[in-house]
Order: structure tokens, then C-alpha cells, then sequence
């Protein structure tokens, strides 16, 4: 490990150890939480054949000035900033038979991040629209009909949640989900880095960076997922459509030309173990950095331009491992992926090789049960063709400093997440970012973080 990233590390245990804070004996004081208190403003039936229920989550986050002999058109600022969003959804279901049901939600997302979310491939805030021109009106998020089929007599108990009614299932089944949805709903899932609402909220921290899955600007897509379970595996599979140009609003209904293949297998050989192995292929109209930098070089462009140099049917792949532990009150996880890298980055984040490791621990240890505290470090990288193409001027639809001295973007991100009644949760977070859009020329910049959240 290197001297600058080991003071990194340094610097967010650091600042770990500060959110928990506190003395052992004062730990001890805090009274327990009751048990049996629901997480949820409002009670929820565990077998009406209806669901409502609704989240708020609110995130304000803001850093200092740092270092930056110069910036570009998608640079993170490197003036003082802050910004807050907002994203309430409203989550509805029917059952429609025992084996069929209908989910559907309305969600807003409003506000904005620091330097409207350009400057940074590990973005540190989840809930960002990175198109702030869509404003906060409501919208569908997700539409879905899901259908079980049984595969034997035996069942399985699971905890009844939105998109799923049963709390009894057949342990082996096949169930078909298709409608509008996000991919990273049903793919790369991991209990201890998913959730932004309650845990890390830095884009490749809660989702793998180099999973560049389908998905407009909002992050959702139509699709059709099969899932087949069983109770020590799982595969599941989805074909979804892809955005007609890299990170836009609109999607591109030409399945001949353009989709996404994905496929995952979840092995679950041990208690407390879970391994998911990930695989993609997105088919669009993308261009190549290579041609971008071909035509710069020769002058027939003034700039690198990878917009100029598009056409139908590229394919850009990946793949994925994902792995979670847990043991007592401690949870682990990790991840790592890669993508080719010739291809734009199209739909999630300019990434093309990643890898984070974390874990959580769980507040029952000084008697504050539903608390949680999480620490993690991700460290991300780019192809030579792509980090070429930002290093002669091009611009990405995230990054792009005019020039680039590159270096790998390491994100080190600490939270607290306390319970304060029902379902009401506060939450402080610091993240320290060493190399922002790869350059080693700018930063490191420290980003600090409050959350509220409420589960209705």
C-alpha cells in the first residue's frame, strides 16, 4: 500500500472512530431499544393482500476548499460547496392471486450534490439526479408484475418487504419479474453495501462501479428478470433496454439493436455467506475512445469528442464478485469488477476496474440495537484509452478536468446511522476522496454528511 493511500485509510478510521465516539461507560448507560418497537411510522399488516407503505430521505453534504492548480468543464469545484436532496417514494402493491402480484411506486427527487454531481466517479450522494434540469415533479419509478411458480411442496419463511408479500415461499421456485425497475434492485445486491437510505451513500461503495448496468437518468430501466431459487443458490437472468445516448432520460425500444444481457449466480454454501458472481453485456450506440483520440490527433477534431464518434450495435461487457459475511453483530463485505474499457461509459459511472471492502457493526453492541455503523474504502480505475481520452481534454458525461495527471480515485466513507423513534433515523457521515476524477493534480477533498430518513 502506498504511503498516500495508507493515510487515507488512516484519516477514515480516523473518522470512524470519531462518529462512534463516546466512552465504553457511557455506552453501556444508553438505555436498549424495546424490541419489539416497529421500525415503521405507520404498522403494515403481515398478511393483507395490499401494501403501502412511503420513505423520505434527506442528505445534506458539503466540503472545503482543496487543491486545484486548474479545473474543466465536469470538474468537481474546488471551492467550498454544499447542496442538499431530497427523494420520497411511495410504494404500492396488490395481490392479485397467490402466486401473482402487481408493485408499483412514485417517486421525487429533488435538490441536487455538490458540483451537480460531476467531478467524481465515486459521487458521494446515491439519491442525486445527475440531470438537475428534470426538477423534482413526481414520476414512475418502478411498475412490475411478478409471478411465482412452486417447484415441489416445500416452503420457506422470508420477511414480507415492497416487492414481496409472501412470508412463506416455496423453497424452490421460479419467479418472473418484468415491467419498469432498476437492475441494481434485483442484481449485485448486498446487505451491507446496498442501501443509501440507511448505510454508505457513495455511488461505487453501494453499487460495483464497473457494473455499468442499463438504466436512464434516473437509474431505471423496463426489463424482464427470471429468477430461479433454491435454498443454497439462486440464478437469475434480465434482459433490459438501454438509453439511446450515454446517461440520458430516454430509452431505446430497438431490442435488435440495443439491450442489455445480464446474468448472475448467488451461492449461499455457508450461514452468514453469500457470493454473487456477475455478468453483463450491454449492446448501444456508443462511441469508442480510441476513434475520439484518432480524430483529435490527425485534426479533424479541435477537441476530443467521443459523442462525435458513435454507432449502433457496440458492446460493452463486464463482470462482478460480490461477497458478504456476517458473524454476530460484525458484517463484511467486498466487491470487485471490470469492464472493457474501449467503449464509453454509457449508463452508471466513468469506472472501468473496481474494488471495495467494508463492513457494518451493529449498535446491539453498546445497546442501541437498531443503530448501525459502517466503514468502507473503494478504489476505482480507468482504461489507457479512456484515462488518454480525458488526458488530451475529452469530456465524459461525469469527468473531465481539461487535462490529467492520473492516478486511481480512492473514497473512503464512515457513517453512523442512529434510531430515533419507529421509523425515524438520523444519520452523520464523512468521506475523504483521495485523487477526485482521477487526477492527482487536485484534491484530496473531505466530504462531510447529515441524513434523516423515514420509513412510513
Amino acid at each position: 500500500m502506498s504511503r498516500r493511500r495508507a493515510h487515507v485509510v488512516a484519516a477514515a478510521l480516523f473518522a470512524f472512530g470519531a462518529i462512534l465516539g463516546g466512552t465504553p461507560n457511557a455506552l453501556a448507560q444508553t438505555p436498549a431499544p424495546d424490541p419489539e418497537a416497529p421500525l415503521t411510522m405507520a404498522p403494515h399488516s403481515p398478511d393483507a393482500s395490499w401494501w403501502l407503505s412511503g420513505q423520505l430521505n434527506v442528505v445534506w453534504q458539503g466540503h472545503g476548499t482543496f487543491r486545484s492548480p486548474y479545473d474543466g468543464p465536469n470538474s468537481l469545484r474546488s471551492i467550498s460547496e454544499h447542496a442538499t436532496s431530497s427523494v420520497w417514494t411511495i410504494d404500492g402493491g396488490v395481490r392479485v392471486s397467490k402466486r401473482v402480484d402487481f408493485w408499483c411506486d412514485v417517486e421525487s427527487a429533488g435538490g441536487g450534490g455538490i458540483s451537480q454531481a460531476l467531478g467524481l466517479a465515486g459521487f458521494t450522494n446515491l439519491d442525486v439526479v445527475r440531470n438537475p434540469s428534470l426538477g423534482a415533479a413526481p414520476y414512475l419509478a418502478r411498475a412490475t408484475v411478478h409471478v411465482t411458480f412452486p417447484i415441489g411442496d416445500e416452503t420457506t419463511t422470508v420477511e414480507r418487504r415492497p416487492w414481496s408479500f409472501g412470508t412463506e415461499v416455496p423453497a424452490h421456485r421460479v419467479e418472473i419479474r418484468a415491467g419498469k425497475m432498476s437492475l441494481a434492485d434485483v442484481f449485485d445486491l448486498n446487505s451491507v453495501g446496498s442501501d443509501s437510505h440507511l448505510q454508505f451513500t457513495n455511488w461505487v461503495i453501494d453499487n460495483n462501479g464497473a457494473y455499468d448496468y442499463a438504466a436512464d437518468t434516473r437509474g431505471y430501466t423496463y426489463a424482464a428478470v427470471v429468477e430461479f431459487d433454491a435454498p443454497r443458490w439462486s440464478v437469475r437472468a434480465a434482459e433490459a433496454l438501454m438509453p439511446t445516448v450515454a446517461n440520458g432520460i430516454d430509452l431505446d425500444w430497438d431490442i435488435a439493436r440495443a439491450r442489455a444481457d445480464n446474468v448472475e449466480l448467488e451461492l449461499r454454501p455457508a450461514a452468514g455467506l453469500v457470493v454473487r458472481v456477475l455478468g453483463y453485456r450491454n449492446r448501444a450506440n456508443m462511441g469508442r475512445y480510441e476513434d475520439a483520440i484518432h480524430a483529435f490527433e490527425s485534426g479533424a477534431d479541435p477537441v476530443p469528442d467521443i459523442t462525435a464518434h458513435r454507432a449502433q450495435g457496440r458492446i460493452k461487457s463486464g463482470a462482478g464478485l460480490n461477497v458478504e459475511y456476517s458473524t454476530g453483530p460484525v458484517r463484511l463485505f467486498g466487491r470487485t469488477g471490470a469492464n472493457e474499457g474501449q467503449n464509453e461509459s454509457f449508463a452508471y459511472t466513468e469506472v472501468n476496474n473496481a474494488a471495495v471492502v467494508g463492513g457494518d457493526l451493529d449498535g446491539a453492541t453498546w445497546r442501541r440495537g437498531s443503530d448501525r455503523a459502517g466503514v468502507a474504502f473503494a478504489s476505482d480505475g480507468l482504461s489507457a484509452a479512456h484515462r488518454d481520452y480525458l488526458r488530451l481534454g475529452g469530456v465524459g458525461f461525469l469527468l473531465g478536468d481539461g487535462t490529467l495527471t492520473y492516478g486511481r480515485e480512492d473514497i473512503v466513507e464512515a457513517y453512523y446511522t442512529a434510531h430515533l423513534w419507529r421509523g425515524a433515523f438520523a444519520s452523520a457521515q464523512v468521506q475523504h476522496i483521495a485523487n477526485p476524477g482521477y487526477n492527482r493534480d487536485r484534491g484530496p477533498v473531505t466530504v462531510a454528511g447529515l441524513r434523516l430518513h423515514l420509513d412510513f
